[in-house]
């Protein structure tokens, strides 16, 4: 059954208009539901097709870059980068002729889906676009410092990535709503190549970033086969102030650029699936505004845990690597995560016990951004729910005495249950209708506006009293006011809850920013506390976390965007 419309047609035009499309017709009194059945098309084919290429590409890259990555694998960075370079250039080239081609036929294009890339995403988009250039200049410099013992792939990545990272962000700002309805299966073909050229270079990132934040290990037994990042050289090394200073800029800036190769490749994929869709009535109509209401209990509590989780982030990087005050260190941070995580923990249940009493209806139209919103904080939420239950077992098989375990404890536990309870209220979120204000109950004869004035439905009649009946006025001034009444004190209620889903909708994402910030820049407690790595030896540990660490930093970010979405929905 294709898309719905309301309609009232004539036999003649009906039986003008079978032979074309087909139809079925159901009568309601004087209205008629009309069923219209677009042709069928076979997206299968183009999707497989689509999607053993960006397969077959990723699992080459993911090859290339891992294997990288050690010391004893005969891969050096020439091959990485080379691959990376390819990806790119072929990538630019098919955007390039995407965009050429759209510019010249714009009725191809003329279908949009308007809930793919709300004005957030490509404006956050667009910030780390400029942070991951600034990264690419810094690598520049270090590499030209250094030209006279590394490889001019070095210095041309970067360009390439640079040229790419403009041209991408321009492509995925002025097409990410596109409902492409011709040439589909090349177009799906190009855009499952940017999927995976973004997850290729993702992963190059992830890998160099993990291991430099890993701890040196050339006094263990495994730590040596693993110091290379992302086919990192071992010859050329930084002796001057400048070049230093070019090569701790761009590691501070690697955050910011896994971030941007993530949200390019979540629109890339809304993109691939919105190839070939005929959209719906409702699925053209967009919710996406910012509005400012009187929010501050939300905001309040969210920049008071995003203050003081920065003023800890910054004592524990400066304590940690001291012996003295690691421990100090440790413990201050468990504490704070501890206190910030109960505190979501709480608003995300009371958000979600909220929802069980809004009467707003479920929406259950086919909308792949949010499907795509869903899987995704579900899948990175595994990162998190499997370091924390190797450190819940780790724990509790040693059973240490020491407060520093028992926080840790805590903290693990705390990570499961408020990443579970936050995923339920975003998803709970992401799936009501959008709050109408102006008619919070449609068969009540009172209806308010966001300024909560009262104003009568003309759509609901309220009896009015005959002049002949002046002895029923009195009762039906009653009456007239038991519905007032009782419309004000529902409609009240409503707000009440619309205001508190808001409050509770800022704090959390306020609190999930800093909860980014902290393991993205260098908060590693999975390797200053030795329980762990004790437990588990060296290469076991170290491979579990930089493996799962950065889902959960994507999942971070990716919370943010989704209770923006929660937020403006409310």
């Amino acid at each position: 059954m294709g898309d719905l419309r309301v309609d009232t047609i004539s036999p003649a035009t009906l039986s003008s208009t079978e032979t074309d499309t087909k139809f079925e017709k159901i009568s309601i009194g004087q209205i008629s539901l009309v069923a219209v059945e677009p042709p069928v098309l076979w997206k299968k084919g183009g999707r497989l097709l689509s999607g053993l290429l960006g397969l077959n590409v990723l699992l080459l890259a993911i090859v290339l870059v891992s294997s990288g990555a050690f010391y004893n694998v005969a891969v050096v960075e020439r091959e990485v980068l080379s691959l990376l370079c390819i990806l790119m250039g072929l990538t630019g080239c098919w955007m390039t002729v995407y965009l050429l081609w759209t510019a010249k036929k714009d009725h191809n294009t003329s279908l949009k889906d308007s809930h793919a890339g709300p004005i957030w995403l490509r404006v956050g988009l667009a910030v780390f676009g400029v942070c991951s250039l600034v990264l690419d200049v810094l690598k520049i410099g270090k590499s030209v410092s250094l030209a006279h013992c590394e490889s001019p792939i070095q210095i041309v990545h970067p360009v390439f990535q640079g040229l790419f990272v403009v041209l991408q962000t321009y492509f995925l700002w002025v097409s990410c709503k596109d409902c492409v309805q011709s040439h589909m299966n090349l177009t799906r073909c190009g855009l499952m190549l940017t999927l995976s050229t973004n997850l290729a270079i993702w992963m190059a990132a992830v890998t160099d970033e993990s291991l430099h934040q890993t701890p040196s290990g050339n006094n263990s037994s495994g730590g040596h086969r693993i110091a290379r990042a992302g086919g990192g050289s071992d010859v050329c090394a930084c002796n001057t102030p400048v070049c230093e200073t070019f090569q701790t800029g761009y590691f501070y800036l690697y955050p910011f650029n896994i971030e941007y190769c993530l949200f390019a490749s979540a629109l890339s994929y809304v993109m691939w699936k919105n190839v070939g869709r005929v959209m719906s009535h409702h699925s053209q109509h967009t919710h996406h505004s910012l509005r400012p209401h009187r929010l501050f209990v939300g905001i309040i509590c969210g920049v008071g845990v995003l203050v003081a989780g920065l003023g800890v982030f910054i004592v524990y990087e400066i304590n940690v690597a001291s012996e003295k005050f690691q421990t100090q260190a440790l413990e201050m941070f468990y504490i704070f995560n501890i206190v910030a995580l109960s505190l979501m923990s709480v608003g995300s249940l009371a958000g979600s016990i909220i929802f069980r009493f809004d009467k707003r209806d479920t929406d259950s139209h086919k909308n792949p951004t949010r499907s795509l919103d869903v899987a995704l904080l579900i899948i990175a939420a595994l990162g998190k729910y499997c370091i924390s239950y190797f450190s819940i077992i780790a724990i509790v098989a040693t059973s240490p005495g020491y407060l520093i375990n028992h926080l840790n404890l805590v903290y693990s536990l705390l990570m499961i249950v408020q990443h579970t309870l936050q995923n339920i209220f975003i998803i709970e979120g992401l799936h009501r209708e959008p709050f109408s204000s102006e008619h919070s109950d449609p068969h009540s004869s009172i209806a308010y506006n966001d300024k909560h004035e009262v104003y009568i439905n003309p759509a609901v009649t309220i009896p009015q009293a005959n002049q002949s009946e002046a002895e029923h006025g009195h009762e039906l001034d009653s009456n007239c006011n038991g519905i007032i009444a009782h419309s004000i004190i529902k409609n009240t209620r409503a707000h009440w809850r619309r205001k508190a889903v808001k409050e509770i909708s800022l704090f959390l994402l306020i609190s999930n920013i800093i909860f980014w910030i902290m393991p993205a820049f260098g908060a590693r407690p999975q390797f200053d506390n030795d329980l762990e790595l004790k437990f588990y030896e060296e290469s076991m540990w170290i491979a579990i976390v930089n493996i799962g660490l950065p889902f959960g930093i994507f999942y971070r970010m990716h919370a943010v965007a989704s209770l923006l979405e929660v937020y403006v929905i409310s």
